[in-house]
């Protein structure tokens, strides 16, 4: 169990971990308003956007889309996974109830004394609480949208697939980054609903500006993701659009999970990172297990279309890159830095190599 001498040197004072928190919101905030703005502008007029933006509009149905998502994963989804980390923290950590009041406010109104928390509870079993919580949450979402758009694009390729996808995920990064804005100060229950199940107990008073940080990059991965995007639908064949998903988004996400889980339950805490956190620190389990997981799904994708040659040296270039960026991003970036390298990977042999192989 660790000790509050152990953790204490590695946390910053509170007042300059609550003036991050602070800045993390208003560069969000900026970032988030001068993004809406640009798109509004490009949606009522059709011009400043170049080439690649200015051809998306707004649907009725990308509408529904959108909202029917955010109600059932950020709210409905929410509240059940608000309960199991709540559960878990009480009977499997040991938290009281003002402790787990605590562990679900916005940590910002007072300090969070994260270093008694260690000191009287066992960071494993925290870490493992924080793991569920947060992989539980996506998890479940992710491989059913995963598996949906695979299966769709896979069975029935689609010449448009990049650009509809895309178009659909624009509308919903806009609205996921308003959402965490609007209750990131929240102490309430509509604060604790939808920042609660993925805001790890270990990051301390930066909880939520690390899980802030993770969706603002996250919109600006899908718009970087548009012109790239555009770009692989002419490189590309539309019977491979399915692997390329794999590899970039598929890829990127099996690593992160692993990573997290395997690190969680089995990793021995040393590897020291920075970033949006208190306490920042990786296992060499956690990014071996991540590796694994993502050279199995990128081989997978690959050879099951009947792929082989340089397409096997891609698979596992994106896996090596996928484990590799997590270790090394700091906290609360890898999501964007694993997916953008990932993208620009997939770009690179698109352009660099398929020429010499089609020969």
């Amino acid at each position: 169990m660790s000790t509050a001498a152990d953790i204490a040197p590695t946390i910053t004072p509170y007042a300059e971990r609550r003036r991050k928190a602070d800045l993390v919101f208003y560069g969000s905030l900026a970032y988030t308003s001068a993004l809406t703005v640009f798109w509004v502008v490009v949606l009522a007029t059709g011009r400043g956007g170049g080439a690649f933006y200015s051809q998306w509009r707004i649907t009725l149905q990308s509408v529904i889309n959108v909202a029917v998502g955010f109600t059932i994963f950020n709210l409905l989804w929410g509240l059940i996974w608000l309960g199991i980390k709540s559960l878990l923290l009480g009977k499997m950590v040991g938290f009281t109830k003002e402790e787990r009041r605590a562990a679900f406010s916005s940590r910002m109104h007072e300090p969070f004394d994260l270093p008694g928390l260690l000191a009287r509870y066992s960071e494993r079993r925290i870490r493992i609480a924080d793991m569920i919580g947060r992989r539980g949450r996506f998890i479940v979402i992710q491989l059913a949208g995963f598996a949906y758009l695979y299966h769709s694009q896979a069975t029935q390729p689609t010449a448009n697939f990049l650009h509809v996808f895309l178009s659909d995920n624009l509308l919903d990064a806009v609205v996921l980054s308003w959402g965490a804005l609007a209750f990131y100060y929240v102490d309430g229950f509509l604060g604790k609903l939808y920042y609660g199940p993925q805001t790890r107990v270990m990051d301390g008073s930066l909880g939520r500006a690390n899980c802030l940080l993770i969706v603002t990059l996250w919109s600006a991965f899908k718009f970087i993701l548009v012109p790239i995007g555009a770009r692989l639908g002419e490189l590309f064949p539309a019977q491979s659009f399915s692997i390329l998903f794999v590899l970039i988004w598929g890829c990127y996400t099996a690593a992160d999970a692993t990573s997290e889980i395997v690190g969680a339950l089995f990793g021995k805490q040393k590897i020291r990172v920075w970033g949006m956190g208190d306490v920042n620190r990786k296992s060499i389990e956690g990014t071996l297990g991540g590796f694994v997981a993502a050279l199995a799904l990128a081989l997978w994708a690959v050879l099951a279309h009947g792929y082989g040659g340089p397409w096997i040296g891609l698979a596992v270039a994106v896996a090596v890159s996928s484990s590799l960026v997590e270790l090394y991003s700091p906290r609360g970036t890898d999501d964007f830095t694993m997916a953008t390298t990932n993208a620009l990977i997939v770009w690179a042999f698109g352009v660099f190599v398929l020429p010499i192989f089609a020969r």
